[in-house]
């Protein structure tokens, strides 16, 4: 919107929003601005916050399969709502038999799945897509951790045609560092249950912080 509101407001927001709550919940913090969409904004731009409290989230437990979709995000570093797309490929990869969808970009390079990072390892070091994508929170921490513990990292292209057993991937989001992935379109993937492991590590390791009071 081009400019923000300050962190103490969200977090006196936050704060009144998570005291009012249970105490085990997902919260979730939305910005939009006034005048709203379609409608040049002047230099009194006004910001509404939302906080939405829901019951915790439950990320899947079994290994995911994932449709190959060609797509590029607007704004891929930006967190924001204007994704129809991603539900619409979701719901897609579930009619063709998926669990959800991944997306290649024009140059053929995976880069995310519709509300997930995602990561690989071919048993030496864990690797990130090079691609346009958000890079998350949880993706963050991960990268911070692993190089705090010492853990190869590369970001390099990954395209769907070297995928095979040598490789294993994850799916990781506010849910779950590590999701383990089966498949990914035709190419079925090697056992991630150590990159799991090594990526709920990592995750462990990141200091909690306390959500400051109002």
């Amino acid at each position: 919107f081009g400019r923000h509101l300050p962190d103490t407001d969200l977090h006196r927001l936050l704060s009144s929003a998570v005291a009012a709550a249970p105490p085990d919940v997902s919260v979730m913090c939305f910005l939009s601005a006034r005048p709203g969409e379609f409608l040049p904004a002047g230099d009194d731009l006004d910001i509404d916050v939302l906080i939405k409290i829901t019951d915790p989230a439950t990320p899947p437990t079994d290994p995911m399969t994932l449709d190959v979709v060609p797509y590029e995000r607007h704004l891929p570093g930006v967190k924001h709502v204007g994704e129809v797309a991603k539900t619409q490929y979701l719901r897609r990869a579930r009619a063709r038999g998926f669990d959800d969808a991944a997306f290649v970009d024009a140059n053929g390079r995976l880069s995310e799945a519709t509300i997930w990072n995602l990561a690989f390892t071919d048993g030496h070091s864990v690797i990130w897509p090079e691609a346009a994508k958000l890079d998350g929170v949880t993706m963050r921490i991960l990268q911070r951790q692993l190089a705090r513990s010492g853990v190869e990292q590369v970001t390099r292209p990954v395209r769907p045609a070297e995928l095979d057993e040598s490789l294993s991937a994850v799916l990781m989001n506010s849910w779950s560092p590590g999701i383990p992935v089966a498949r990914i379109g035709e190419h079925t993937l090697g056992n991630a249950d150590g990159l799991v492991r090594l990526l709920a590590d990592a995750y462990a390791a990141e200091p909690a912080l306390a959500v400051p009071a109002s």
